[in-house]
């Protein structure tokens, strides 16, 4: 029993012994001999890094979108070229992979590539391990990629890279900015949002790391890591598209009209603060960066506001209970002469004297016409009589002007407040001296168009996870950032500038539209460059709330360009662009009264509402099936196989027999017979359609400039009669 039992531990003994040899033989060939035993392969070569590769799946940056969905900003997949050159690399799978004949691969890449064959094959001679080809190696396609691979060049390989694409071009560019590659093949914003947001909008790359053979294989037990991609967050921009669409059409009238340097202008919702449209002139495309100002005019670009300023001074007054019992004011020269630097009327001479523009002179007037009429002269006698200079910038502070504003990370200037001398407290009344922002301006009037509530403006509208979307890591809200102004006063200052566009001189008469009533205020003032007012150039701007009787939007438009007399009468191009905004919104003033026109066949059969579905980027066959169950009349636009644009949105209704425009196609349609349309039909073509209109009359078309069936296209400018 004794002797079994020495047996079976010697058999143990021997056992673990051989077990012992053949692990520390193991780890001798492999860390001595360089073979690993269980694949018989040689890891000679593969000892070092040299057997360890990386792949990098890169994130997808957050897309940019406007309110509506449509796409501002977007990767497109895109490759990079690098090319093996060292004869010492290893063969993969048994096939050469290094570049052997740089003669023939530069012929075959400079033709596929439209390249110097020359520079190429410099490139692919190089004394290197690896080489990429510059800049036409970059960024190439997935068909011009898979070309390339079709000639099955050695040593030519391809890495994932994105370039960042911007579909709609030049589109508020400085306020969506963009994004380029960095030396890492990294997309990193540049300037507007992509820079103000990169760390939600660039996402975090992933990768794989991982050890193989000579074929490519990788060998049991050898070390594999994988780290996943996550893709950056979407954005959401409070933009309306077409809006943007229109203003950045009504820079390019008003340049060639007034030949203007600079134009600038937005449109923003009175009680939230939502920036709907943004823009300046010149601008660039973000797809090829043509810059030559990096200044975002709206908040870098502080200017002299001239009248649209005299607004403030009015809402002071009133507001501190002094206008009611005023008397009549001379509009004549305003001579002043000043106590502890405080101005005050004298009869002549003094420190000097103000007048209106062009040397007006309307005599004793009331008050209100000061503002309607714009009169230096008067502004001055309130600033002074009615209040003090020091009240008056009491107010312009609570205004929010000569501070930040603070929006969604946008970089700004805050303005330069001149307040020292007499005349530059005067000055100060009627917009000169010193300068603000349209930013601030957009800010300011949201309270003198609303109750008296100042809400801050802002231009994000949301974050999103790009693999949730109704996960919002960032929702915005309507921020109150004072009440300059009660409301009483807000409605009486509303009423002056009512008359500024409807009265008969009042210096707005020559924006009147057809679609609504607006109020308002115009604004001239000199340029001063290099601190002299004798350039010649102007600053002409118009500051609007729509509608009068309850404004909603802001629309604030502001051009420089030599001195034009005329400029606030020929307002061609600032018109189309406050109709535009009626018609978007549908404040057309003969809405009611077309509601009331129903077709007598239509006064018995029932109306019934249908809540309107979104059918924008989905097929027609898709969008017929959602509208058969509407009793209405849908019209194409195009020829297309997808809706682009459609009106109503989803967020409307529709009733029986209403008519929905479907866009199909954004180069042009065939003309549709507009004969029996009324004003707000012709309102909904005109909004998704893109082309130009000028509408005469009320209640039905009865005739079209363009003859039905007659293909237009987008520039096209349609005249319609109704009667």
């Amino acid at each position: 029993m004794k002797r079994k039992t020495n047996r079976m531990l010697l058999v143990i003994f021997v056992f673990t012994l051989v077990v012992m040899i053949l692990l520390a033989t193991n780890v001798f060939l492999v860390s001595v001999v360089k073979l690993h035993a269980r694949s018989n392969t040689s890891l000679k070569d593969y000892a070092d890094s040299a057997n360890t590769h990386t792949e990098i799946t890169k994130a997808n940056r957050g897309l940019i979108y406007d309110r509506s969905g449509s796409i501002i900003a977007q990767d497109n997949r895109t490759y990079n070229i690098y090319c093996i050159l060292d004869s010492s690399r290893p063969s993969v799978k048994g096939s050469i992979s290094y570049v052997k004949d740089p003669k023939y691969t530069a012929q075959v890449l400079s033709t596929i590539l439209n390249a110097d064959e020359e520079t190429i094959y410099s490139f692919l001679t190089k004394d290197v391990y690896q080489t990429e080809l510059g800049t036409v190696g970059r960024n190439i396609s997935k068909e011009t990629k898979e070309l390339i691979e079709s000639y099955k060049l050695p040593g030519i390989e391809f890495d994932t890279s994105v370039k960042r694409s911007y579909p709609l071009g030049i589109f508020a560019s400085y306020l969506v900015g963009f994004a380029q590659s960095d030396e890492t093949g990294s997309t990193v914003g540049k300037m507007g949002v992509e820079y103000y947001l990169d760390s939600y909008l660039r996402g975090s790359d992933g990768n794989r790391v991982y050890q193989a053979d000579k074929n490519g294989y990788i060998l049991p037990g050898m070390r594999e890591t994988v780290t996943e991609a996550e893709n950056g967050y979407n954005v959401y921009l409070t933009l309306d598209k077409e809006l943007q669409e229109s203003l950045e059409q009504t820079f390019e009238l008003t340049k060639s009209q007034f030949n203007a340097d600079r134009i600038w202008g937005a449109v923003m919702e009175v009680d939230t603060g939502k920036i709907l449209s943004w823009g300046q002139y010149p601008s660039f495309n973000p797809n090829t960066l043509e810059i030559d100002d990096y200044n975002n005019y709206g908040a870098q670009l502080p200017y002299e506001p001239g009248s649209t300023f005299k607004t403030f001074a009015w809402a002071a007054a009133i507001n501190e209970g002094v206008y009611e019992d005023r008397e009549l004011v001379y509009s004549g020269p305003f001579c002043y002469s000043a106590t502890d630097k405080n101005p005050y009327r004298v009869e002549k001479g003094g420190l000097g004297c103000i007048s209106n523009a062009s040397k007006k002179n309307w005599g004793w007037v009331d008050y209100d016409y000061g503002l309607i009429y714009s009169s230096n002269t008067i502004t001055a006698s309130l600033e002074t009589e009615l209040i003090t200079p020091d009240i008056f910038l009491e107010y312009v502070k609570k205004f929010g002007f000569f501070q930040p504003v603070d929006t969604d990370g946008m970089r700004e200037e805050t303005g330069f407040l001149n307040f020292t001398w007499p005349s530059d407290k005067l000055a100060l009344g009627y917009g000169q001296g010193s300068t603000v922002t349209l930013l601030q301006m957009l800010q300011a009037y949201s309270a003198v168009f609303s109750d008296g509530t100042m809400v801050k403006p802002y231009f994000i509208e949301s974050i999103r996870d790009p693999y949730d979307e109704n996960n919002s890591i960032y929702q915005a809200s309507t921020t109150i950032v004072g009440n300059p102004i009660s409301e009483d006063t807000a409605k009486q200052l509303q009423e002056i500038l009512y008359q500024v566009i409807y009265d008969p001189n009042g210096t707005g008469q020559y924006y009147k539209i057809p679609e609504t009533e607006f109020i308002g205020k115009t604004g001239t003032t000199q340029l001063a460059v290099s601190g002299s007012y004798k350039s010649g150039k102007t600053i002409v701007s118009l500051i609007a709330g729509m509608p009068a009787d309850d404004p909603q939007y802001i629309v604030y438009y502001c051009f420089e360009a030599n001195y034009n007399k005329n400029a606030h009468y020929h307002t061609e191009a600032i018109t189309s662009y406050l109709r535009k905004v009626a018609m978007r919104f549908n404040l057309t003033s003969s809405i009611q009264e077309e509601k009331n026109e129903i077709d007598e066949e239509l006064v018995e059969k029932e109306i019934i509402t249908y809540d309107m579905v979104n059918l924008i980027n989905h097929s027609v066959i898709y969008a017929e099936d959602k509208l058969s169950k509407y009793d209405i009349e849908i019209v194409y636009l195009g020829e297309g196989d997808y809706v682009i644009d459609q009106y109503p949105n989803e967020t409307s209704t529709v009733t029986t027999n209403q008519k929905v425009f479907l866009l199909l196609d954004t180069q042009g349609y065939h003309m549709p017979d507009m004969t029996g349309w009324t004003r707000k039909d012709v309102a909904a073509f005109w909004n998704v359609s893109g082309s130009g209109f000028k509408i005469t009359g009320f209640g039905k078309v009865v005739s079209q400039s363009i003859p039905a069936d007659t293909y237009v296209n987008r520039d096209s400018e349609i005249e319609v009669v109704l009667e």
